[in-house]
């Protein structure tokens, strides 16, 4: 509203929203996409924390009291969402090749 000029009318209305939500670091799925992921890069990931809109995740444990995991394959340079989005092939073949390992570890812990 500051810096409206006085021909323009500002109005804020908060439209919707979702809770944050940070994936376990010791739960078995985090193990599993761990090890799936230095078997397809060849080294061991960091968890990184990014923000991000994607509401249902929280949901699913508040509501259904399961934990989720987001593996992603993108890198910075991408710049998601942006007009020069980009994500390279190589980084998609990756994760077509971890996504499998994942399920494959998962499944031998459970």
């Amino acid at each position: 509203r500051a810096i409206a000029p006085k021909s323009v009318k500002v109005v804020v209305k908060s439209l919707h929203g979702g809770m944050p939500y940070v994936s376990p670091t010791d739960m078995p799925a985090y193990k599993a996409a761990e090890k799936a992921v230095e078997a397809t890069f060849g080294k061991k990931p960091l968890p990184f924390y990014s923000g991000g809109s994607i509401p249902i995740i929280s949901g699913f444990e508040s509501i259904l009291g399961i934990k989720s995991l987001l593996i992603g394959f993108g890198l910075a340079e991408d710049a998601i969402h942006s007009p020069n989005e980009s994500y390279g092939l190589e980084q998609f073949d990756k994760g077509v090749e971890t996504i499998p390992l994942f399920y494959k570890y998962f499944a031998e812990n459970e």
